[in-house]
């Protein structure tokens, strides 16, 4: 994946997570809260996938940045 739609996708991501732990702390309906842990759930899971797949890229970044100074 392409870097900046991964920062992108990332953004997003977080700001979902955001959305929906404020829309959950506002909410009284029981049958609604159980809903809203259920996505929240999900969207923490994508946000912490999103994050691993960032840092891994990162790292392979410097790693090939490293690899090519190193053959001069």
């Amino acid at each position: 994946m392409y870097l900046p739609a991964l920062a992108k996708d990332l953004y997003r991501s977080q700001k979902d997570v955001e959305k929906i732990t404020k829309t959950l702390e506002k909410t009284t309906s029981v049958m609604e809260q159980e809903r809203l842990k259920e996505e929240l759930r999900q969207a923490s899971a994508e946000l912490n996938q999103l994050k691993r797949i960032m840092e891994g890229r990162k790292e392979h970044s410097r790693a090939s940045l490293n690899k090519i100074r190193s053959l001069y």
